[in-house]
C-alpha cells in the first residue's frame, strides 16, 4: 500500500459542473445533482497547478493522487478535452463522517475536477457536502460546514471566481451503492480485491487508503475501512466524452469495511447511477461492461 498516499479524506473535494451542453454565454451552471462549480480565468493546467500548490501548502491536508484523464484517454487511443482530478483529504475532518456511516468512505477522499468544456472555458468543481450528507445520511456531523467552507475557499482562490449553488436535485440515502457481504475479515477481503485488480491487465491501481489507520493518526477510532482506487481508460473515457463532469467520480473505487456487527462488506458505485447523475447518454454499453467488471471484482474480494 502507498503509505504516503493515505490520509482519509474530507477536507475538499471537487467536481466540475459545466459540460458540453453549456452554451458558453453566461455563468457556468452545475450540470449534475450536488455539483458546485466555478469558472476559472486561467487554463486547466494553470488552475490545476494552483489547486495542487494550495493543497500542499495547507497541512493537515494531504494530496492522495493526481489523475490526468486526458492523458489516460490518449494512452487508450481516445481523445478527451483537458480533464484532471486531484484527490486529497484531512482525517480530522473526514473521520467523523465515516464514524457516522462507514459507507461514506466510498466518497472520500475529497476531489477537485478541473476541465476545459466545449466552449473552451476552464471549470473547477466539487461535490457539495449536502450531497455527501444526503447520500450517506450524515447530515448531523459537525465537520461538514468546515469542509464546505474549505472547499469553496480553495476553488475560488484557484479559479479567481465565485462558486455556484449546488446542482439541483437530491439523492436518497444509499442511492447508487452496490454492497456485497464478504465471507472473510476486512484484511483478507481487501487483499483478495487488490490481487484481483492486479491480475487484470486492463486495470491500473491509482491509490489505496487505510481510513482506519488515518483515523488513528489523528487520535480517532474507526472500524476497518479501506479504499482501492483504480481505472481502465478504455471504458472510463467514453463516459467523460458523454459528460465530462463524470470525471469527478472516476477512477473507480471499491470500499471494504467491517460494520458494528462484525460483518465485512465490499461496496462500490453503480456505473448506471453515475451516468444518470451526470446526464451521460449513449453509454449503456460501457456502463454494462463496467458494472460486470465491478461485480466480478467484488465477488472475488468477498470470496463468493
Amino acid at each position: 500500500m502507498f503509505k504516503r498516499l493515505v490520509l482519509p479524506v474530507l477536507l475538499l473535494f471537487a467536481v466540475a459542473g459545466c459540460d458540453s451542453d453549456d452554451d458558453g454565454g453566461g455563468p457556468v451552471q452545475p450540470s449534475a445533482t450536488g455539483l458546485v462549480v466555478v469558472e476559472s480565468n486561467t487554463s486547466v493546467s494553470a488552475t490545476f497547478g494552483q489547486l495542487d500548490q494550495a493543497l500542499q501548502a495547507a497541512p493537515p491536508v494531504s494530496v492522495v493522487a493526481r489523475v490526468d484523464h486526458a492523458a489516460n484517454a490518449q494512452s487508450a487511443g481516445l481523445s478527451l478535452r483537458p480533464t484532471r482530478v486531484i484527490l486529497f483529504g484531512n482525517p480530522a475532518l473526514g473521520t467523523p463522517i465515516m464514524r457516522a456511516n462507514q459507507q461514506a468512505g466510498i466518497d472520500l477522499p475529497q476531489k477537485f475536477l478541473v476541465y476545459e468544456e466545449a466552449e473552451g472555458r476552464t471549470v473547477v468543481g466539487y461535490n457539495s457536502t449536502d450531497y455527501l450528507a444526503q447520500r450517506h445520511n450524515v447530515g448531523g456531523v459537525a465537520t461538514l460546514d468546515q469542509i464546505e467552507g474549505a472547499l469553496a475557499m480553495f476553488a475560488e482562490t484557484a479559479a479567481g471566481g465565485t462558486v455556484s449553488a449546488p446542482g439541483a436535485g437530491s439523492v436518497s440515502a444509499g442511492e447508487g451503492l452496490v454492497s456485497v457481504q464478504s465471507t472473510s475479515d476486512a484484511a483478507t477481503t481487501f487483499g483478495r480485491l487488490r490481487a484481483a485488480v492486479e491480475a487484470n491487465a486492463n486495470l491500473t491501481i491509482v491509490a489505496e487508503l487505510d481510513h482506519q489507520a488515518n483515523a488513528a493518526s489523528v487520535g480517532m477510532e474507526l472500524r476497518p475501512t479501506r479504499l482501492l482506487v483504480f481505472g481502465n481508460p478504455a471504458l472510463g473515457t467514453p463516459l467523460m466524452q458523454a459528460a465530462q463532469t463524470i470525471g469527478i467520480d472516476l477512477p473507480q473505487k471499491v470500499l471494504v469495511y467491517t460494520d458494528a456487527a462484525g460483518d465485512t462488506f465490499v461496496l462500490y458505485n453503480d456505473p448506471v447511477y453515475l451516468a444518470e447523475r451526470h446526464g451521460a447518454d449513449g453509454v449503456s454499453e460501457q456502463t454494462t461492461a463496467i458494472a460486470g467488471a465491478l461485480a466480478t471484482l467484488a465477488a472475488a474480494a468477498a470470496g463468493s
